[in-house]
């Protein structure tokens, strides 16, 4: 029964995650179109595939119309949770934090017409049929998301070998606590996201600024100590750490343009963290 299903099982994580923006709730997305897929009549299903698609985008609308108020209410800036790969891994660019950042602030049926057309090539006609809306509405939907995904989504081409050398020297310099090494990787208009989510201390806005940002470092380390392991890893398509310290795991990922660092983005709630465990 599920020999039919396992094909289809991480492009539709894909999909579920690109949605949620939490691994844990992708994952119980997944699970759930498995049994309903498992109890379906399927000899009307012409391509289980889209049928899939479907089912999995219509639990992430539940899920994401639901968790509305709590996301509204979330405490400090949002980000998604990370998905950790070995360093060598190049993942899809639409998996980006930049990107999911961007569709968490589009409507669950933008978001959703987006990605079905953009990331995952879905056609308007069997898009409507997911969203239960008419060809032109979907269309609509896909085109605003679009728009606002280009008016706010930064573009930087990290070179690899660029950030291969940041990506060392930042590992030292934050483990040694050498502040003015640290000055020397960031771009001076660098941004630093720190999601705690009331559970870990964190930044509750955006840090702009190299100034600011060492700062920044300069009072977590005063107040947590030093760092007692660090694991380089690539964390949605970026380079990146899993940290450990004496409050436990974070992570963090860099994003690169030249030979400068131009976002920082640090998850230390660790709800967010549970699956690196």
């Amino acid at each position: 029964m599920s020999s039919d299903f396992e094909p289809h099982r991480r492009f539709l994580f894909g999909v579920a995650y690109r949605m949620l923006g939490a691994v844990a709730e992708a994952e119980d997305a997944v699970q759930d179109a498995f049994v309903r897929w498992a109890s379906a009549d399927r000899g009307d299903v012409l391509e289980p595939r889209a049928y899939l698609a479907r089912v999995v985008t219509r639990l992430c609308l539940d899920r994401l119309r639901s968790a509305r108020a709590k996301r509204e209410a979330y405490v400090g800036t949002w980000l998604p949770e990370p998905i950790v790969e070995a360093p060598d891994t190049r993942v899809a660019d639409d998996l980006s934090v930049a990107l999911l950042m961007t569709l968490e602030r589009l409507s669950p049926l933008e978001r959703a017409a987006f990605l079905l057309h953009d990331v995952f090539d879905m056609d308007y006609v069997a898009i409507a049929g997911v969203l239960e809306r008419s060809e032109a509405a979907c269309r609509q939907l896909a085109t605003r998301a679009r728009e606002h995904v280009r008016e706010e989504r930064p573009r930087f081409e990290p070179q690899p070998d660029a950030e291969a050398r940041l990506t060392a020297a930042f590992a030292a310099a934050m483990v040694s606590g050498d502040v003015d090494a640290l000055a020397g990787l960031l771009a001076e208009d660098a941004v630093l996201y720190s999601d705690g989510g009331g559970k870990r201390r964190a930044a509750l806005n955006p840090i702009y600024g190299r100034a600011k940002i060492l700062r920044f470092f300069v009072g977590v380390r005063a107040k947590h100590g030093e760092i007692l392991e660090t694991r380089v890893v690539r964390i949605n398509g970026l380079a990146g750490f899993v940290v450990r310290g004496h409050e436990g795991l974070e992570t963090l990922a860099l994003e690169t343009s030249g030979d400068r660092i131009v976002a920082l983005y640090a998850i230390r709630n660790p709800d967010k963290l549970a699956h690196l465990a």
